[in-house]
This record gives C-alpha cells, sequence and structure tokens, in this order.
C-alpha cells in the first residue's frame, strides 16, 4: 500500500481523509491509525510526513482555519459596507460552515496543539481571529466590548450549526440555508445591542 502517491499527494490525501474522519466521528474518533486505513495506505505511511497525532492535527486544524477565513471573508464582501451586516454575515458564514464541513472550532481550537513548532498553524489561527476582532472593533471601538462581542457572536454561530448537526433543528424541518440566515439574523441582534451600548460588557 502507499505506492500510488507522490510524496506530496499523500500529505495532503492524509488531511483531507483526517478532515472527513472527523467529520464523521468527531475528535474523539480521530486517530492516525484510521486515517491510514481510510487512505489505504501503510500504518507507517502517515509518519513520513506527521511525527505524531498532534502534528496531522495541526495540518489539520490549519487547514480548516484557512478554509474558514476564505468563507468568512467573502460572506463579508457580499454584506455591503455597514459594520453591523458585515459582523452578522460572518457569523453566519461559520454557522453555514460548520453545518456544510462538519468541522469547525472544534478541530481549529483543538487541545494539544499549542507548541510553538505549529508555526503555520498558529498564523492561520490568529489571522482569523483578527479577522473577526477587526470586524467586531469597527462596531465596539472599546476592545474589552469587541472581545466580548466576539465570544459572543463566535457561541452563537457555532451553536446554531450544532443544533443543527445534533438533529434539532432538522426534526422541525428548517433547512442548512434557514439555520444560517437565523443565525445572520440572531448575531445581528446581539451585534446590534453592542453597537447601542446595551451588550453586558458595557452595562
Amino acid at each position: 500500500m502507499g505506492g500510488k502517491y507522490h510524496h506530496g499527494d499523500l500529505r495532503d490525501e492524509l488531511v483531507r481523509v483526517s478532515v472527513d474522519l472527523i467529520a464523521e466521528l468527531g475528535m474523539d474518533g480521530f486517530s492516525v491509525a484510521q486515517v491510514a486505513k481510510r487512505a489505504k495506505v501503510s500504518p507507517a505511511a502517515p509518519y513520513r510526513h506527521f511525527p505524531d497525532r498532534s502534528s496531522l492535527l495541526a495540518a489539520v486544524a490549519t487547514n480548516t482555519a484557512c478554509q474558514l477565513r476564505e468563507q468568512v471573508e467573502a460572506a463579508v464582501a457580499g454584506a455591503g459596507p455597514d459594520a453591523v451586516a458585515q459582523l452578522a454575515a460572518a457569523s453566519g458564514a461559520y454557522t453555514g460552515f460548520l453545518i456544510d464541513r462538519r468541522i469547525g472550532f472544534q478541530a481549529i481550537f483543538a487541545d494539544g496543539l499549542e507548541d510553538p513548532k505549529y508555526t503555520e498553524l498558529h498564523d492561520t489561527r490568529r489571522a482569523l481571529i483578527d479577522t473577526y476582532l477587526t470586524l467586531c472593533l469597527a462596531v465596539c471601538p472599546y476592545p474589552p466590548a469587541a472581545l466580548e462581542l466576539m465570544e459572543q457572536v463566535h457561541a452563537q454561530g457555532h451553536g446554531y450549526g450544532e443544533l443543527f448537526l445534533n438533529g434539532h433543528y432538522r426534526r422541525l424541518d428548517y433547512t442548512a440555508a434557514q439555520v444560517t440566515a437565523k443565525s445572520t439574523t440572531a448575531a445581528r441582534i446581539v451585534i446590534e445591542a453592542h453597537r447601542d451600548g446595551h451588550g453586558p460588557a458595557q452595562a
């Protein structure tokens, strides 16, 4: 097994298979052995590219963060010039991303990836957070309020996605697009409250 891949191809395939595995089984179901089995390579093959589980997971987290940032930036670009609309769109974009990919913050900020050697991951995380924080600061120029707002829109966006994935919203016959729209609308309510000085960090 393993002869069908060129050097770079196998690395990319291992990351792709890892994403699919986490999407299907969650973080607890992720293992290098299972990834190798699904990629149809020998159990030793992944270790030619990733020395351990955490290194492979760091690559998955980097890939996920990059794709999420692209989706968020596209949503913001389509939201027009209004800062509230842009941040609400960014929050809804995360919900849509999570529903579609079944992977999100749980992989991007997974435990065990704090090692400074994961430079690309830390840079990618920082770029993603800066994207959200810049949007929040455009609504709330006071940094503590902006950080509180970012936390709230992240929790809300993730919550809507999880409620769809765990079947709650599907039992109510909501589509993924409807849940994403509901998430965006709910985010806008929270964002407007912060903008108008009624958010908890400004009370």
